[in-house]
């Protein structure tokens, strides 16, 4: 079997609003999560529950992007300030 190569260069990661995009994608599964909630009970009759967990699980865990992607936006912006965290010297 021959080893496959690429043809072609691969093109550069975009870039965009990476902060904006996870923090509206955390809102979008915090309001399906809260809008879901008057239904509990239809959910859990008719074995559906997962989803509404499933909401506030997605919620959560963009928190955790939300903290994650701002820090690595403020690394990225200090480096090409040429700045670089502090770090500590010992002796």
């Amino acid at each position: 079997m021959a080893k496959w190569t690429p043809k072609h260069e691969a093109p550069e990661p975009l870039e965009g609003p990476v902060v904006a995009t996870i923090t509206g994608g955390t809102i979008l599964w915090f309001v399906l999560f809260l809008v879901q909630l008057p239904f509990y009970g239809w959910f859990d009759d008719h074995g559906h529950l997962w989803w509404l967990w499933t909401c506030l699980a997605g919620a959560g865990l963009g928190l955790i992007g939300i903290w994650y992607v701002r820090k690595r936006d403020a690394a990225i912006k200090r480096a090409r300030a040429g700045g670089s965290p502090a770090t500590p010297v010992t002796e």
